[in-house]
């Protein structure tokens, strides 16, 4: 007979979010039982790199050119994405292989004689679905999330009445954490006050991602298809994506200048993120760089609604159970994401396929900003968040 108490693990904080739990403190001391995610692994690296091949063909994502033959392994496989692609062609793997891969061979041979002879029908897209699914997404992510787009530019062009509180030194930072930041992170921020300031900006930078993550999980639960899939298969999803997500959302909140924090009524400038000593200097201008190519796409909230999505239902992430039926997912939602780009941005003609170039960006992005929390984690007087901690165990 099977003890059944003796092999219950309480859900991991991610696992609480997807279940619509609330984080309870005193599960923080078990961190360390939750079960990894499975990763990849020397004997599957043949199995990663057709995951993200099929990606890069079915996406038709371009890398920028590398010269320097990088090696790809699994600690660094996102570092260089050319050479990751390169490395796919090496081994033998072709676009009609991806194409025609899962198809009888009846199939096939019909389609092949089609596309040379020019004869493919093209059927008329399921419009109202397609518009319904649009408008599904577009709704969710009005509700969910506390600071969009269109809230964010009206507040950085400065067409409200009351502008933002500017932070630009330590005494503004002082000054904001008394009254802004005091309202933001309640009574927990407390015992940071003898911090120095680098670690009490890194502390309310977390609090605004645990807060970012949540609403990302409600948002997720609300894709058509997400809450149906396999908990693991949710969890990985989350886990993977939320970040990426995350920095594609952030870059709403985002001018050459600076950013907005607490809730829109603070602006921290860029220089003195900059200024701050490192590691901690090192955290945001990479988000800032990418933000100025990812602004110049000039996206509105429907547009950003279908990306996240897109970002969120990703079939190549690593332990993934159910992958086809989330490929199938992620391609419903990437052909809505181009047909309404057309419509609604009908003069720019490669805004999606640029958009889809971002999607390799953010991982990069997200690749290099968890090896950086990990050094903070590791050299400073810090810790991290029991939710964040999760998604960023094992994650590249």
């Amino acid at each position: 007979m099977v003890d059944m108490e003796s092999h219950y693990r309480p859900p991991s904080p991610l696992e609480d979010s997807v279940l619509g739990s609330p984080l309870c403190e005193d599960f923080i001391g078990g961190m360390d039982e939750l079960q990894d995610i499975p990763q990849y692994i020397d004997g599957d690296a043949l199995s990663s790199l057709d995951g993200f091949f099929r990606r890069t063909i079915r996406l038709k994502l371009e890398y920028d050119k590398c010269e320097r033959r990088c090696k790809i392994q699994k600690k660094n496989r996102n570092k260089c994405q050319y050479c990751r692609f390169q490395k796919c062609l090496s081994v033998g793997m072709s676009h009609n292989a991806i194409r025609f891969g899962r198809m009888p061979q009846s199939e096939k041979l019909k389609l092949k004689a089609e596309i040379l002879t020019g004869d493919m029908e093209v059927e008329d897209p399921q419009q109202a679905d397609q518009k319904t699914l649009a408008r599904h997404i577009y709704e969710a992510y009005l509700k969910n999330f506390n600071m969009n787009k269109a809230k964010a530019r009206t507040i950085l062009t400065g067409k409200t009445s009351t502008p933002p509180f500017v932070i630009h030194d330590m005494e503004t930072l002082q000054l904001a954490e008394q009254t802004l930041v005091a309202k933001m992170v309640g009574t927990a921020g407390g015992h940071l006050l003898e911090k120095e300031a680098e670690v009490r900006i890194f502390h309310c930078c977390q609090c605004t991602s645990v807060e970012t993550v949540t609403e990302l999980t409600e948002f997720a639960k609300s894709v058509p298809g997400f809450s149906s899939l396999d908990l693991n298969d949710q969890v990985t999803l989350l886990k993977y994506g939320v970040y990426e997500a995350l920095f594609a959302l952030l870059a709403s909140c985002m001018n050459k200048d600076g950013l907005l924090v607490a809730y829109g009524s603070g602006f921290i400038t860029r220089e003195f993120l900059k200024s701050l000593r490192r590691p901690f200097s090192d955290m945001m201008e990479p988000k800032f760089q990418f933000a100025m190519k990812f602004n110049g796409l000039e996206l509105d909230d429907s547009d950003l609604a279908l990306f996240v999505a897109a970002i969120i239902c990703c079939g190549d992430r690593p332990g993934l159970v159910n992958v086809a039926h989330i490929e199938c997912m992620q391609e419903n939602i990437v052909q809505v994401l181009r047909l309404h780009l057309l419509a609604n941005h009908p003069d720019d003609t490669f805004l999606f396929p640029n958009l889809l170039q971002k999607l390799a960006d953010l991982r990069q992005l997200v690749t290099e900003h968890a090896q950086l929390v990990q050094e903070i984690k590791k050299t400073e007087d810090t810790s991290l968040h029991p939710l964040l901690q999760e998604i960023y165990r094992d994650m590249y």
